[in-house]
């Protein structure tokens, strides 16, 4: 039996929240406080893409927000083409306010569901995947973007993920949930806990590591590596 996911947020909630939240995800240091290890995982992942395709040319980054992981890989690799992809405008807009002084490459916003991207093969040196995946619901989804991507990959190319994920052991789902809910406290007490499992309830449909790993070895990555895991978030890729 398939999951049913009708009481999960649309796509039009989730945008529209985020639309309202353009200015806390223009801050490289604290625009994801509620990520778990964030800092470590964007320069994990950028660093990991630099030292995997380091003649880079073309990056692609899905669910970019306000731009944070470009502007960070821009760091490391100079004057990347770059195209961000958000279902935000105004987070795309703010993306391309903050990218664009920062490169002598094309600067390209793409408003759209990240299921709906058109990539073209062998397109992009780099694809990035920060915070967006878990908003994908059915399997197929998650198989369909994962070979698109790879599709989308020249070869030596790279894709790294750093995202919120399960797991598929119960008892270590409630561990790890436990684990988090002390963190968020730590951040802002039980109602900002509560907050943030409100909405991860409603809008959010992660899957494990485990899960994904698969997929990517499915859709046809055979380099693929595990970059860091803290409670439910990790970071990882994998190379063309």
């Amino acid at each position: 039996m398939k999951p049913d996911y009708s009481k999960k947020a649309t796509i039009k909630e989730i945008r529209e929240r985020f639309d309202k939240d353009t200015e806390r995800f223009s801050n490289l240091e604290t625009g994801q406080v509620a990520t778990i290890d964030a800092p470590l995982t964007m320069d994990l992942c950028t660093e990991a893409a630099k030292y995997a395709t380091p003649d880079a040319r073309e990056l692609l980054d899905i669910g970019c927000g306000a731009g944070n992981y470009t502007l960070k890989m821009l760091g490391k690799i100079p004057d990347l083409n770059c195209v961000m992809n958000d279902l935000s405008m105004p987070m795309l807009e703010k993306a391309r306010e903050r990218v664009s002084p920062q490169t002598k490459g094309t600067v390209t916003i793409i408003q759209d569901d990240m299921r709906n991207l058109d990539l073209a093969a062998g397109s992009f040196d780099i694809i990035l995947a920060a915070a967006t995946l878990h908003h994908l619901r059915g399997d197929e989804d998650w198989e369909m973007l994962f070979a698109k991507i790879y599709k989308a990959l020249r070869p030596g190319g790279s894709f790294w993920v750093s995202d919120l994920i399960t797991h598929d052991s119960e008892p270590i789902v409630r561990l790890f949930e436990d684990r988090y809910s002390s963190y968020l406290e730590t951040l802002g007490g039980p109602e900002y806990r509560q907050k943030v499992w409100d909405y991860v309830r409603y809008e959010d449909t992660p899957r494990s590591l485990t899960f994904q790993l698969a997929l990517l070895a499915k859709v046809g990555f055979t380099k693929i590596e595990v970059l860091h895991k803290n409670t439910c978030f990790a970071a990882f890729g994998a190379i063309k």
